[in-house]
């Protein structure tokens, strides 16, 4: 297992978090939890979704084992870019000349007024997903090369661009704001395709790029092509699970109280911490490792690396829910309140965020996990098993989000979770499972987080009579 990769995109990642937490601190500021909060959440959740769907989620993982085993990379490379870009080219162009359509399905429950004041930033936003899609595509090239900082980092020159121009405009109108904050997304966007072109420059694989461009009618990657094609598109469905499940708790909470939009949001956004710079720094630094791995049938090394990621996962996602849980309003109340953020949003911030950080764990474990399946070329597998997850958080988002609300909808999320966990470790296999948690690391992690749970119980206690 790569130690210094795994830390250095957490550190990256933390660093980037860190920023988008400034970013929404200031927000929280200059507009609360209001109208104007949920007008630009709902606009930047479509260029969110489609990022995380095909960019971040779906194209890496089916790319980069067709990236391993392909015999001619650049032609390989230069042919699936071309492809995707032309598409979300033509995407993008239907959005701005249709934003009302699109702002409509992801807020149904909204006033035509509401619509209409909030479709020309979906328009702006989604430009964003451009220039995402060549970060992503940029970032899998340095993965490929084991280098992580660039892509882990690059993140907070979007929450830069944004932070300066709420800065700049934040005696201004709240209209103002959330333009102003748009075209800031936009302008990050374009930092960190800049970023990473320098990044590819100094590794010099800017020349696979420009030699598959050269030889891109002389070397026949048909097969390739179908191949990467056959993996990503339930690459795409696998992926989609999770972002459809944000998707429908944006959905869901625009018929429920002013406000419910964004503590959902905030929430989230605590718990996206610890999952990031945790979860999702270890999975995406083993990646590439775990796929050359399998592709040379290494299978006792890959496993190898899935052991020991595992037991790191578990003492520092162990330890994060622990704090997440009893921490909350504490976090909340630092983080969030002030300005326009009263004490009576933070509780029902407080109160969304416990009931996401019940799932925080499975969904760690199930990223590492899953990534497993995607390098060993499962992704039908993968996606079945994240279909029958959304199923059940659909059905139990119904189910709750009368008598609870917004926790309802988190909640939902967290037994999604679990369920995708389960059925995630079934398909790697029980055996291999048990065979982890049985070490001797087991006893260590009760003993770690019984004795660190209880230092939180006083903490909390302290700082809560503080607060108060």
């Amino acid at each position: 297992m790569k130690l210094k990769s795994i830390f250095t995109n957490s550190f990256g990642i933390l660093f980037s978090r860190v920023t988008g937490l400034t970013r929404d601190v200031i927000m929280a500021s200059a507009l609360g939890a209001s109208i104007y909060t949920d007008m630009f959440f709902i606009a930047f959740k479509f260029p969110n979704l489609f990022r995380r769907i095909f960019a971040e989620g779906a194209f890496t993982q089916a790319f980069m084992p067709s990236f391993v085993a392909s015999k001619h990379k650049g032609v390989f490379a230069t042919a699936i870019f071309l492809r995707f870009m032309i598409f979300i080219f033509i995407i993008s162009l239907i959005v701005t000349l249709f934003p009302e359509l699109v702002t409509k399905i992801l807020a149904w429950g909204w006033s035509g007024d509401l619509i209409d004041r909030t479709a020309p930033l979906t328009a702006i936003n989604f430009w964003y997903l451009d220039c995402i899609f060549i970060v992503t595509f940029l970032a899998t090239l340095l993965q490929y090369r084991e280098h992580f900082a660039t892509t882990a980092i690059s993140t907070s020159l979007l929450n830069i661009s944004m932070i300066s121009a709420m800065l700049i405009y934040m005696n201004s109108e709240p209209k103002i704001i959330v333009y102003a904050l748009s075209f800031g997304v936009v302008i990050g966007g374009i930092l960190q395709v800049v970023a990473h072109l320098i990044t590819i420059k100094r590794f010099k694989l800017h020349k696979i790029l420009i030699g598959g461009w050269i030889y891109r009618d002389k070397r026949d990657v048909e097969d390739e092509k179908k191949k990467f094609t056959k993996l990503f598109i339930p690459s795409v469905w696998g992926n989609s699970a999770p972002q459809i499940s944000s998707f429908l708790d944006t959905f869901l909470a625009s018929f429920l109280i002013t406000g419910s939009v964004s503590y959902l949001f905030y929430a989230n956004r605590v718990f996206q911490l610890p999952l990031g710079i945790i979860a999702i720094a270890t999975a995406t630094a083993l990646f590439p490792s775990i796929s050359k791995a399998l592709n040379r049938n290494d299978i006792k090394d890959a496993y190898s690396n899935l052991s020991k990621a595992f037991w790191l996962l578990s003492f520092l996602l162990g330890a994060s829910v622990a704090g997440g849980i009893i921490l909350a309003e504490p976090i909340v109340w630092l983080l969030f309140e002030r300005g326009a953020f009263t004490d009576i949003e933070t509780l029902k911030t407080v109160a969304v965020l416990r009931m996401y950080m019940i799932g925080l764990i499975p969904y760690g474990f199930a990223k590492l996990f899953s990534m497993f399946l995607y390098a060993s070329n499962r992704h039908g597998k993968a996606a079945k098993i994240a279909t029958i997850a959304l199923i059940v958080n659909i059905i139990t988002s119904f189910i709750l989000i009368k008598p609870m609300g917004a926790m309802g909808l988190a909640l939902a999320g967290s037994i999604g979770g679990w369920v995708l966990f389960i059925l995630t470790i079934k398909e790697v296999g029980f055996n291999r499972f048990f065979t982890i948690i049985k070490s001797k690391n087991s006893l260590y992690f009760l003993l770690f987080i019984l004795v660190f749970t209880i230092a939180l119980i006083y903490l909390n206690c302290f700082l809560i009579s503080y607060i108060r």
